[in-house]
C-alpha cells in the first residue's frame, strides 16, 4: 500500500471511508467551521504566544455558541443536516466540536496527519473522526456537503481553505452557500478585500460572496435567511 505506484489506490480509499460512512449515518449536509489551531479558550488564555492570540480567545467563545446552535438544529433533523464539521483540531476546530457535544448531538473530525499542532480533539463523534493523509482529498470532504462555511481567525491553513472554497464559489464550480468571516476587524486587516476589487483581479460583486460577523448570534441569523431565501 505504501508503493508510489499504489497512490491511486490510496487517493480512492481516504475519499471512499468517510464518504461510505457518512452515508450510512445518513449525514445530508454540514455547516464548515474553519479557524486557527492555536488559537486558545478563555480558560488557557495565559498559554497564548502572543497578546493578540489572547485577544483572539474570543472567537473561541463564539465558535463553541455557534456550533451549540446549529447542532440544536441538526437534531431537529435526526442529524441529517447543519451538521457541525470541523478539521478535528485543537482551537477553532475543538470549539466547534466542543459546543456540539454540548448541544448532545453528533460532530465530523476531518483531522490531517502533520508533524505537530493536530491530533483529534477529544470532543468530535467517535466514528465520525477521519484522520487524513492528503489535504486534497480532506478538502473535498469539507465542502462536498457544506450548506455553510464559517471562517474564524486563523493562519496558513485557514486561509488557504478559504480561498480555495471561494474560489469554487466565484468559478461556479460549487453552489454558493452562506460564507461567514468572524472578526471583521482581523479580516481587513489581514486581507485588502477592496484592493483586489481595485485592481480588477476580482470583480466587485465578487465581495458580496462574503459577510462579516461578530458574534455565533448573526451568523445564525444568516444561515436561516439564507435558508428561507433557498426555500421561497
Amino acid at each position: 500500500m505504501l508503493r508510489e505506484e499504489l497512490r491511486p489506490v490510496r487517493l480512492q480509499l481516504e475519499l471512499l471511508k468517510p464518504q461510505m460512512i457518512m452515508d450510512e449515518r445518513g449525514i445530508a449536509t454540514t455547516v464548515v467551521m474553519f479557524g486557527g489551531a492555536r488559537i486558545p479558550s478563555p480558560e488557557n488564555v495565559a498559554s497564548a504566544k502572543t497578546p493578540a492570540l489572547a485577544e483572539l480567545s474570543r472567537y473561541y467563545t463564539e465558535a463553541v455558541t455557534f456550533a451549540r446552535a446549529m447542532t440544536q438544529r441538526s437534531m431537529e433533523t435526526y442529524g441529517r443536516d447543519f451538521v457541525i464539521c470541523t478539521g478535528g483540531g485543537p482551537g477553532v476546530m475543538e470549539a466547534g466540536n466542543l459546543g456540539a457535544h454540548q448541544a448532545g448531538g453528533q460532530s465530523i473530525g476531518l483531522s490531517i496527519v502533520l508533524p505537530h499542532e493536530q491530533a483529534p480533539n477529544s470532543y468530535v463523534t467517535p466514528d465520525l473522526s477521519f484522520n487524513f493523509h492528503y489535504f486534497a482529498i480532506r478538502k473535498m470532504h469539507f465542502l462536498m456537503r457544506a450548506r455553510a462555511v464559517t471562517v474564524f481567525p486563523g493562519g496558513f491553513g485557514t486561509l488557504d481553505e478559504m480561498f480555495e472554497a471561494l474560489t469554487l464559489i466565484q468559478t461556479g464550480r460549487m453552489k454558493k452557500v452562506p460564507f461567514i468571516l468572524f472578526g471583521r476587524e482581523f479580516w481587513n486587516k489581514v486581507i485588502n478585500w477592496e484592493a483586489l476589487a481595485e485592481a480588477g483581479t476580482i470583480s466587485p460583486e465578487d465581495l458580496e460572496l462574503i459577510s462579516f460577523v461578530e458574534t455565533a448570534e448573526e451568523a445564525v441569523a444568516i444561515i436561516d435567511g439564507w435558508k428561507s431565501n433557498d426555500c421561497a
